[in-house]
């Protein structure tokens, strides 16, 4: 809890990825993928509960071993590529709240594919969060990203144009504007915005800044294996 609020951390880990097959339980530096979010959740003095939502019996079982609580196995109608983090949410705080009886204020999403995270940015994002209740209702982590929007372009047959039309564009990176996006480190909001409003990005929703080596996603075998080499030089 943090000021007597309850605090839901939710791992949501379905068994189908196209992008790296098995990803969630693919051993990372000795461990599956899945036990870096979970680990680092247990260890959050804020955090009371933390709950994997998988269509995987597989995943459930060692996401119980690694310390989760799995009240429920996730329907296969969530478990799509179409299924939003939104759908899965509020279906586990539906079902947790019918089983259990549990009520939340905060939901801490945390993906598994963002394993570069410290129980120190899930407590400092709580901590923003909550002592600015009376203007923001949720809170998102943001990395500045390396390629800025103004160099991008797009293709159009065997011709390219600038993805963002008359952007203004410079010849030194650092003259650029510093733009931000949102990596899945961690996701916070209020379950009465999440339910109310229907998104991780509510209305009035704050930030916080990430370190460079915590901006990546594992998407592809080649990101796992550049997310491992972080890790090993990251992880004292």
């Amino acid at each position: 809890m943090i000021n007597d609020k309850s605090v839901l951390a939710l791992i949501p880990a379905r068994a189908g990825s196209k992008g790296l097959p098995g990803k969630n339980t693919r051993p990372l530096l000795g461990k599956p993928l899945i036990n870096w979010s979970i680990e680092t959740a247990l260890t959050s003095k804020y955090i009371d509960d933390v709950v994997v939502s998988t269509d995987s019996l597989e995943i459930a079982e060692i996401a119980r071993l690694a310390g989760a609580s799995i009240p429920f196995i996730r329907p296969a109608d969530l478990a799509t590529d179409t299924a939003t983090s939104v759908d899965v949410a509020i279906h586990a705080l539906s079902e947790i709240n019918s089983r259990i009886g549990t009520k939340y204020d905060f939901v801490v999403l945390l993906e598994p594919t963002s394993p570069i995270r410290k129980t120190t940015d899930i407590e400092r994002m709580l901590e923003k969060l909550n002592s600015n209740s009376s203007i923001f209702d949720g809170i998102i982590s943001l990395g500045e990203v390396r390629e800025h929007p103004s160099y991008m372009k797009k293709l159009n047959g065997d011709r390219y144009s600038d993805l963002i039309k008359d952007s203004p564009s410079t010849s030194r990176r650092q003259d650029n504007e510093s733009v931000y996006f949102p990596y899945g480190l961690a996701y916070i909001v209020k379950c009465s915005t999440l339910l109310t409003e229907q998104t991780f990005y509510p209305e009035n929703c704050t930030y916080h800044i990430l370190e460079p080596d915590q901006c990546y996603e594992i998407d592809s075998i080649h990101d796992f294996a550049f997310v491992e080499y972080l890790l090993s030089k990251y992880v004292k």
